[in-house]
């Protein structure tokens, strides 16, 4: 049942392309029908899922000569992003009703990105899931470099050259995998089995895990994805957040440290070093932004940052904690863009937030400055938000595992309060400018400026802000309906190898 997430997103590719040219409505509403339908079937999987089993869900021969299948299957951990994926899928389109030009390509290509994250999730056969990966890759550089701004091919030529430098990374550690193996499969189940040489793991787990962790933001290969989250288009920037940087995350948890667990013995410190470096360098550089949206973006790569830090911290608390963190981020840094993207920058035309500062939006847009101080109490790790469970178990796996960074990885967490209380209190709280001379009535500009900004909060809008804070409350509050399906997953053969290095 779960496969249909993959089909549903391409076939809604195909409702679009079949479309007539300049139906914006029409598009519109195939999207949404898409994205509904895949998130239906993903929260009835997650329902009907039984935690601690490797459920199967399609397995053909592909490539039979060369051991390649089409292999889709889940657990826990999968099984969660899957739902992540989901939900962002659903709010992208709720916070994109706006879009008029070129609707029908905008959404196809949209589509085409959630299909490929969702197959990622879902591939147990490396093959196909580095096919998936470069799939939800590439619809990312059209939909920047046509629908976004500010230096949009930029970031776009930016986004797509560390992406596919990391993709060749992978592919290289991939072929070798196959190779030494001598297993003639790609399957991940069967590879993981296979006792690799510990000097081929020591240069091979390197070089796959910061081949995925590239685009999962880390430190000092994250130049892209602020660039990259300011250019692209609102939908572009949540789903950037919200699920592609998760790919490269996943990508170092079921490839890198499954196939090459001594390999994750060796490098392990190294790498908690440049995870806390990465947490504390985004938040100290987003407390300097001027910029709104770069601000949310330094965010990202700080949040990111505990994701990687509880990937190698090898206890159960902390790897949960990653996976648990990977699902919060992208719900909460999928909101902030939203707030911040559609809601100000669409209405103000601008994100400098000295301007901001004297609009006085607390009262000009009371919705939109509501959801951003929920969204920045979430994003902070305020208590009854997801973002509060994650980082919890991420600092406590880290204080069993790296004691002094988990106290720096501390620091990180304040610097992030504080950039985030200025943001809101420079966007929206700020006092009101006193003008000089009286604005003429005539002055179409200037009033239609004032029209747009005092613009309502359409209802598409309201339904994605209540969608995601709503999700980050119940799993704030009830963490168990994930944590249940996650923590089992770790007893899986999969893990096996991590379980001889020290995993606990």
């Amino acid at each position: 049942m779960l496969a249909w997430t993959v089909y549903i997103s391409f076939l809604g590719v195909l409702g679009l392309m079949l479309l007539p040219k300049g139906n914006a409505s029409a598009a519109r509403k195939v999207a949404m029908l898409s994205a509904v339908a895949g998130l239906l079937v993903a929260v009835a999987g997650f329902i009907q899922f039984k935690a601690g089993e490797i459920l199967t869900v399609a397995k053909l021969p592909w490539v039979p000569s060369l051991g390649i299948e089409y292999h889709l299957a889940a657990d826990g951990v999968s099984l969660t992003l899957v739902l992540l994926t989901g939900l962002a899928a659903v709010g992208g389109i709720l916070f994109s009703w706006n879009i008029e030009h070129r609707a029908k390509e905008f959404f196809a290509f949209y589509l085409a990105l959630i299909g490929g994250v969702y197959g990622v999730f879902l591939s147990f056969d490396l093959f196909l899931l580095f096919v998936f990966y470069e799939i939800a890759i590439v619809p990312k550089y059209f939909i920047i470099a046509i629908w976004g701004s500010t230096r949009k091919e930029y970031g776009a030529m930016k986004l797509a050259l560390y992406s596919f430098v990391g993709s060749a990374m992978v592919l290289i550690g991939l072929i070798a995998a196959y190779v030494v193996s001598g297993a003639q499969t790609m399957n991940v189940l069967e590879l993981a089995k296979h006792p690799f040489p510990h000097s081929f793991q020591v240069w091979a787990f390197p070089l796959v895990f910061v081949g995925f962790a590239i685009l999962a933001g880390m430190w000092p290969f994250h130049t892209w994805a602020p660039t990259g989250h300011v250019a692209a288009p609102t939908a572009a920037s949540m789903l950037l957040a919200g699920v592609v940087m998760k790919l490269g995350a996943y990508g170092c948890l079921r490839v890198a440290m499954t196939l090459f667990p001594e390999g994750l013995e060796a490098w392990k410190t190294w790498i908690a070093v440049l995870a806390v470096i990465g947490i504390v360098y985004g938040a100290m550089v987003a407390l300097v932004q001027k910029d709104f949206k770069f601000v949310i973006g330094y965010s990202s790569v700080s949040h990111m940052g505990f994701v990687l830090l509880g990937l190698v911290t090898l206890n159960t608390i902390g790897l949960s904690g990653a996976v648990l963190q990977m699902f919060s981020h992208g719900i909460i840094a999928g909101l902030l863009f939203a707030v911040v993207g559609r809601m100000v920058y669409e209405r103000t035309h601008t994100r400098e937030l000295s301007v901001l500062e004297g609009m006085n939006l607390v009262k000009a847009m009371p919705f939109a400055a509501v959801t951003f101080v929920i969204a920045g109490a979430a994003s902070m790790g305020l208590p009854g938000f997801s973002g509060f469970v994650a980082e919890l178990q991420v600092l406590i796996g880290a204080w069993k595992a790296f004691p002094t960074l988990a106290v720096i990885t501390g620091v990180g967490i304040l610097i992030g309060v504080a950039y985030t209380l200025r943001a809101i209190q420079q966007a929206f709280f700020g006092e009101a400018k006193e003008r000089g001379a009286p604005v003429p009535h005539d002055d179409e500009e200037t009033k239609h400026a004032e029209q747009e900004i005092r613009a309502p909060i359409t209802i598409p809008e309201r339904i994605g802000a209540v969608l995601l804070i709503g999700t980050s409350l119940v799993i704030g509050l009830y963490p168990r309906i994930l944590l249940d399906v996650i923590f089992p997953s770790f007893n899986s053969p999969l893990f096996d190898g991590l379980r001889r290095v020290g995993l606990q």
